[in-house]
């Protein structure tokens, strides 16, 4: 059975609105202030549940910059990038090159960003906490964005100095930037080797896709990895219904979905 085109599929699965954009850039921020509010409180206990929320908001709506699916300008595009990639100190501008290779190449050498596939998942584990400093190299390296690039690689140091400085009067601007730093090793993990690892030679079987009603929502529909690396075009709000109208396909095509809560 050949691959329906997003025409077949329905071209509102493309559309976005203001309000949407408006929701996926400010989530971010949003997760900022209440980490704010819970070290002035020293409620320390809620700060690992809300720095995983900004990390999930931060990936998802960065990957929709990513892939101009959310209605930005190419310059807005750009300042997205390096401000989203601030609020984890990364480097937008480094995923954007990395996760555009991913999308051509996987499963390739010069694919950086799909290298932890090929891992054990202890590998996986393991090369977290270089994978972000690679991804960054290899960017570097192929000569775009160097000037955005220099920039997003100063934030991590300075965000650590500065933690130190005001370590006596606010601990958790410190305390924020270890975890945001520490909490990026997981992404070889998470992002790479879980959706990706034993792949097999068709677009179909390169990676997977997890259903279910709670998981899912948590992670703002990141779970849908197939439907998005066969249709990247499509926003991440409209991947359940992306998901929904694929399942004809995938049953033709003996694809089983994994099931989760």
């Amino acid at each position: 059975m050949t691959a329906p085109t997003l025409a077949d599929l329905g071209t509102d699965l493309l559309a976005t609105s203001r309000a949407r954009r408006l929701l996926a850039l400010s989530r971010p921020y949003a997760g900022l202030a209440l980490f704010a509010v819970a070290a002035w409180q020293r409620w320390w206990w809620a700060s690992p549940l809300i720095v995983f929320g900004v990390f999930v908001a931060v990936v998802t709506v960065t990957h929709d910059v990513v892939h101009r699916t959310i209605g930005l300008s190419a310059r807005a595009t750009d300042w997205w990038l390096f401000a989203l990639g601030l609020v984890l100190l990364e480097s937008g501008h480094a995923y954007r090159a990395t996760h555009a290779q991913h999308h051509r190449l996987f499963p390739h050498p010069d694919d950086p960003e799909g290298y932890p596939a090929g891992l054990s998942m202890a590998g996986a584990v393991c090369y977290g906490s270089v994978f972000l400093i690679r991804l960054w190299h290899w960017s570097y390296r192929r000569g775009a964005d160097r000037g955005w690039l220099l920039a997003e690689a100063a934030a991590p140091a300075a965000a650590l100095a500065g933690g130190v400085l005001a370590w006596p009067y606010a601990p958790g601007v410190l305390i924020y930037a270890v975890m945001a730093i520490v909490g990026s090793w997981v992404y070889p993990l998470l992002t790479v080797y879980l959706p990706h690892h034993d792949y097999g030679a068709t677009p179909l079987t390169q990676t997977r896709t997890l259903r279910g009603r709670i998981i899912p929502a948590v992670f703002l529909e990141l779970t849908y990895h197939l439907e998005h690396h066969l249709y990247p075009q499509v926003p991440s709000h409209h991947l359940p219904e992306l998901a929904r109208r694929l399942d004809p396909y995938f049953s033709a095509n003996g694809v089983r979905p994994v099931r989760v809560v």
